[in-house]
C-alpha cells in the first residue's frame, strides 16, 4: 500500500538553482531541467526529482502517477508585491498615483472594515491568484483589522504560503481609513500573535507608504522589526515624483525620501519597497547593504505614468528586484503577464529582459529576496511541494509559436510573451492540486 500523500507527477521539468545571469544563455549550473522528468510528492513536500527513468525504479509499487507529458512543470509563481483590496477597481480609468488614491483607492478600501466583505473578496483574491499560477504573494490589506483576519482566515484554509499585514496609515487619508497612531500598532501585535508562523504564514508590517504615517507610527513600527527580526516589512517607496515632493514638505529633517525610513529603522533584510523608479545610485546602494529589495511592478508603473525602473541599475549595486502585480494599478495578476510588461519596460530602457532572468525572477529570484528560498522557489527535494503545470500549446497562437521554437530558451520566451491564464493547466500548493483549468 502507498501513502494517501503520496504521487508523482511525470512532465518536462524546470527549476532555477542560481541567478542565470543577463546572457542569452544562462549560466553554466543555474538551470535545472529534466525533458521528461519525475517529481515525487509526499506529505506536502518534495521527496525527488529526477528523470522519470531514474527514479522510476525507485517509487513504491502502486504510487498514483499524474501523466502531465507534453506539459511544463515549474515552481509557483511568487508575487511579492499585491493590494488584495485593490482587486474590484482594477481598470479604473486614467489617474496618476495620488489622484487615482484619493478617487478610486480610499473609498474602496472603506468596504472592508466588514469582515464578511473582507472574506468574500479574500477567496476571490486567492481564486484568481491560483488561477494564474501564483501559490505565494506578499499582501497588503486595508487598514482594518478585520481585512488581515480574512485574508489569514482564507490562506490558512488553503494551507498557502502568504505574507500580509494589516495597513498603517494615521493621517492624510479619510477618516474611515486612518488608524490611531499607537492603537494601529496595537491592533498589529494581536494579529502578529495569531497569525505569524501559524501553519504557512507570516507577518509583514504594512506603514503604506510615508505620507500617510506620522513619524511616530513609523518609529514605532522599526521597534516591532527590531524586537521581532522573523517579521517582514512592506512599503512603498518613490513610485512618482508628485510623491517625491510631498515626502519633502512632509519631512524635511529626512534628506532623502528613503532616509525617512532609515531614520526609522525600517530597511532591512526582510523589507519590501515597492516600486523604486526615481532613485539615485547612492539610495540603491543603502537599500542593497542592507539587504532590502525592490518590488518591480511595470504594468503598474505603465499604468499609471510612474516612470520606468531601472533594473540594471539596480543589479551593479547588487540590489535584489522581484517581481510583482501591485493591483490594482497593476493590470493583471498573471505572473506571466508580469513578465511581458517588464520586457517592454526594458526594452524602453535599453536593457531586455530574457526569459531565463524573468523565469528566474518570478520563482526562486523572488524566493530569495524574501527569505523564503529553504521553504519554496525550486523543485528540489524537502522543499515545500508548491508548483505549476503549464500548458505550452494552450492557445492556437501558442501552439503555433510553439512549434516553430527550436531551443528551450525559444519555447520560454514565447510563453513569456503570449501565455496567460489559460496557459496555465494547474496550480498545485501544499502537495494538492488546488485549480485546474476549465476544458472547454
Amino acid at each position: 500500500m502507498t501513502n494517501n500523500d503520496s504521487r508523482v507527477i511525470r512532465a518536462e521539468l524546470l527549476s532555477f538553482d542560481a541567478d542565470p545571469g543577463e546572457g542569452d544563455n544562462p549560466a553554466e549550473g543555474s538551470v535545472r531541467h529534466y525533458t521528461d522528468g519525475a517529481l515525487w510528492l509526499e506529505n506536502g513536500r518534495i521527496k525527488a526529482i529526477d528523470d522519470y527513468a531514474t527514479l522510476a525504479p525507485r517509487l513504491p509499487e502502486g504510487i498514483e502517477t499524474v501523466d502531465h507529458r507534453g506539459k511544463l512543470v515549474m515552481p509557483g509563481f511568487i508575487d511579492s508585491h499585491v493590494h488584495y483590496v485593490q482587486l474590484e477597481i482594477m481598470a479604473s480609468y486614467g489617474r496618476q498615483l495620488l489622484d487615482w488614491l484619493n478617487d478610486y483607492t480610499f473609498p474602496e478600501e472603506c468596504r472592508f472594515a466588514q469582515y464578511e466583505h473582507a472574506l468574500a473578496l479574500s477567496n476571490a483574491f486567492l481564486d484568481e491568484m491560483l488561477r494564474v499560477g501564483t501559490t505565494t504573494a506578499q499582501v497588503f490589506c486595508s487598514s482594518h483589522p478585520d481585512s488581515a483576519d480574512a485574508f489569514f482566515t482564507a490562506s490558512s484554509k488553503r494551507n498557502l504560503r502568504m505574507l500580509a499585514g494589516k495597513v498603517l496609515m494615521d493621517r492624510n487619508a479619510p477618516e474611515a481609513l486612518c488608524d490611531d497612531t499607537l492603537g494601529g500598532i496595537r491592533d498589529t501585535e494581536r494579529l502578529i500573535a495569531d497569525w505569524h508562523g501559524t501553519r504557512r504564514l507570516g507577518y509583514s508590517l504594512t506603514p503604506r507608504f510615508a505620507p500617510t504615517s506620522t513619524r511616530e507610527q513609523l518609529d514605532a513600527t522599526g521597534g516591532l522589526l527590531r524586537n521581532d527580526p522573523s517579521l517582514w516589512l512592506q512599503t512603498h517607496l518613490s513610485e512618482n515624483t508628485g510623491e517625491l515632493d510631498w515626502v519633502a514638505e512632509l519631512f524635511p529633517d529626512s534628506h532623502d525620501y528613503l532616509h525617512v525610513y532609515e531614520q526609522s529603522g525600517l530597511v532591512g533584510p526582510r523589507s519590501t519597497f515597492a516600486h523604486g523608479i526615481h532613485l539615485d545610485q547612492d539610495m540603491r546602494r543603502r537599500l542593497a547593504e542592507r539587504g532590502a529589495n525592490l518590488a518591480f511592478c511595470p504594468s503598474s508603473n505603465l499604468f499609471l505614468g510612474s516612470g520606468l525602473f531601472d533594473r540594471l541599475a539596480a543589479r551593479e549595486v547588487g540590489l535584489d528586484i522581484t517581481y510583482a502585480s501591485d493591483v490594482g494599478g497593476g493590470t493583471d495578476l498573471s505572473g506571466l503577464a508580469t513578465l511581458k510588461a517588464a520586457y517592454q519596460v526594458g526594452q524602453l530602457r535599453g536593457q531586455p529582459l530574457t526569459a531565463w532572468q524573468g523565469l528566474y525572477g518570478l520563482t526562486l529570484g523572488n524566493a530569495k529576496a524574501l527569505s523564503l528560498d529553504d521553504k519554496i522557489g525550486r523543485l528540489a527535494p524537502d522543499l515545500e511541494a508548491d508548483f505549476v503545470v503549464l500548458d505550452p500549446e494552450a492557445t492556437p497562437l501558442l501552439a503555433r509559436r510553439h512549434a516553430r521554437c527550436r531551443t528551450l530558451g525559444e519555447r520560454l520566451f514565447a510563453l513569456m510573451m503570449l501565455g496567460d491564464d489559460r496557459s496555465i493547466l494547474e496550480t498545485w500548493a501544499g502537495g494538492k492540486c488546488q485549480h485546474r483549468r476549465e476544458q472547454a
